[in-house]
């Protein structure tokens, strides 16, 4: 459980938590300001955590008896 708790947190800490350090136009990464870079990147790092997040959720596991509930 802390495992997904840790992931579900990065995001934040990628987005709010390092702003003051790579709050700077200098170097450019792939042709982008760093800043702009570290927000893209946060972008795609969010999304892959919370797939790792849903993954471990034992509540988004399938029925072990592959029963499904008729609506």
């Amino acid at each position: 459980m802390w495992l997904r708790l840790v992931l579900a947190a990065l995001p934040f800490a990628f987005f709010l938590g390092v702003v003051p350090w790579v709050n700077r136009t200098e170097p450019y990464v792939l042709g982008l300001p760093f800043f702009l870079f570290w927000l893209s990147l946060s972008i795609a790092l969010t999304s892959v955590c919370m797939a790792v997040v849903y993954r471990l959720d034992p509540a988004n596991r399938p029925d072990p008896a592959g029963s499904e509930e008729e609506g």
